[in-house]
């Protein structure tokens, strides 16, 4: 498969790992929950970091997964806060891999997490406003 979009994002990666052989399915390939996990880790440091505080997971949109990661492969993700509501943010997370002796990235999987931010009540909390809106 050829895909135009060869290029990581220019930011640094909020979460970056070497993926191991204790994070295989029992078939010895990278669980997808594993990279999801990942995902998931890096959306809610940002959204944490946006919020000031708690924020809690609560949907995730468009998940593919495009090639897949092996053991030894360095797996880089990226967030980027996206749009931000009273509460909840929406957080576009793309994941990488780069094999262990190799200079070239690829795109693995990319979705957009959607985050409330909640009190230590657990109840939804205001968010402040995007940066820059």
């Amino acid at each position: 498969m050829a895909y135009v979009d060869e290029t990581p994002p220019d930011i640094s990666p909020a979460v970056r790992v070497i993926a191991m052989p204790t994070d295989t399915n029992p078939y010895g390939d990278i669980f997808g929950g594993w990279l999801m996990s990942l995902m998931d880790s890096a959306a809610g440091s940002v959204a944490a970091r946006h919020s000031h505080g708690r924020a809690v997971t609560i949907a995730v949109e468009g998940m593919t997964f495009l090639r897949p990661v092996v053991v030894g492969d360095e797996v880089s993700v990226f967030a980027t806060l996206k749009s931000v509501g009273r509460t909840s943010m929406k957080i576009y997370v793309e994941a990488w891999r780069r094999a262990r002796h190799d200079d070239r990235s690829y795109r693995v999987t990319h979705a957009t997490f959607s985050f409330v931010a909640i009190g230590e009540d657990r109840q939804p909390r205001s968010v402040p406003p995007l940066p820059g809106v």
